[in-house]
């Protein structure tokens, strides 16, 4: 089966093209593989809200539910069960793109319980359990990027695991999750792990960033504000991708860690959805590419990109003194930046939860149902 020559074409311009989704009827139907063969796919992302969708639809976990009420499971205890197979199906799919990239792709994440998101010991043993449940060596453990989440990544690096980043909204808690990633693998190589096996990106949400702004701009409504709409999330992307090439380009603190075998810490653009409709529904795509980053797109987005998605080489390297501006001017017109990334944060960590919640709710009611 032949590749699509647009998502070819992002692949060869050095971003790597992850599913944001899974389910066992997309693993059972062939999808997922069907994906990677004809949609340059080579990783899959999933959050709460994802895997809440896949058990509210349909039939495909029936049997495992009532299979675990019958042995008398909780509620937990089932959703780590069905979650975690899911998970490890997927990292079976895509074995052979994590070998053939030297264990770069093939990747598939799981995030710990976001109910934890402020709890640093309790997020570095869920971390660690995860790892051990899946027992895939392409996996990635989601952590997000709270003040309470930065320690627990080093931590949980330095035994070793590699780590997805979650929930990165502004360029200085960027810098933040680079800081925690070096300090975990100079405790990795401490504890004498081989630093080429340990793996991470640091996934950076970009259209939330735009529907936040783009209505704090519509609030002040003068034509200067009206006028930076939906240019913020570029502006934002752009300016972590300078902030990452300073650290993994020539940084002294990387170089000290690259002869032992150390990896960068790529990039990953999420939450390229496009949420607002005046925009082109490839827009974080096409305008994001640049080397040695992920984009990971929801279906839809995959199928506007492998249809109508114009990719013209990199679009990200050498525009940060342009994205500064863009910052500076929407500062100037009256944007508390500061404000915007605490709220997205906050708000970030509230709807994984809440879809979480949903999740066991739903969960404790097929085991109810089904088990009688």
């Amino acid at each position: 089966m032949a590749q699509n020559p647009n998502l070819a074409a992002l692949s060869a311009a050095g971003v790597s093209v992850w599913l944001d989704d899974l389910s066992r009827d997309r693993l059972r139907s062939g999808n997922l593989q069907q994906l990677i063969d004809t949609r340059c796919v080579v990783g899959v992302t999933t959050n709460p809200s994802i895997f809440q969708a896949a058990l509210s639809k349909g039939h495909s976990y029936d049997e495992q539910i009532r299979e675990l009420a019958a042995r008398g499971a909780d509620v937990d205890s089932a959703i780590r069960t069905v979650t975690t197979d899911d998970v490890r199906e997927a990292c079976d799919v895509l074995r052979p793109q994590w070998e053939a990239s030297d264990g770069v792709d093939g990747r598939v994440s799981i995030e710990v319980d976001p109910r934890l998101a402020h709890d640093t010991d309790k997020t570095i043993l869920q971390a660690i359990e995860l790892w051990k449940i899946v027992d895939r060596p392409n996996l990635f453990i989601k952590i997000p990027a709270t003040k309470a989440g930065l320690p627990a990544i080093t931590a949980v690096l330095a035994e070793g695991v590699s780590v997805n980043v979650t929930l990165i909204f502004s360029v200085e808690r960027y810098r933040e999750v680079m800081d925690a990633y070096l300090a975990g693998l100079e405790a990795a190589k401490q504890a004498g792990h081989d630093l080429s096996k340990i793996h991470s990106v640091a996934s950076f949400f970009v259209s939330r960033v735009d529907t936040e702004i783009d209505n704090r701009l519509e609030a002040i409504g003068t034509e200067q504000a009206l006028a930076l709409r939906g240019k913020a999330g570029l502006a934002n992307a752009r300016l972590a991708y300078a902030a990452y090439r300073e650290v993994f380009e020539g940084g002294s603190r990387f170089e000290a860690l690259k002869a032992d075998g150390a990896r960068v810490q790529r990039p990953l653009w999420a939450s390229t959805g496009v949420k607002n409709p005046a925009y082109p529904d490839t827009l974080y795509v096409t305008e994001l590419v640049a080397p040695n980053t992920v984009n990971t797109l929801p279906e839809k987005t995959l199928e506007a990109v492998a249809d109508h998605g114009e990719i013209t080489g990199d679009t990200v390297t050498g525009r940060a003194e342009e994205s500064q501006a863009i910052f500076d001017q929407l500062t100037a017109v009256g944007i508390d930046l500061d404000d915007v990334f605490l709220k997205l944060e906050n708000e970030g960590v509230q709807k994984f939860e809440q879809s979480w919640e949903e999740l066991l709710d739903a969960t404790r009611e097929q085991l109810d149902t089904l088990g009688k």
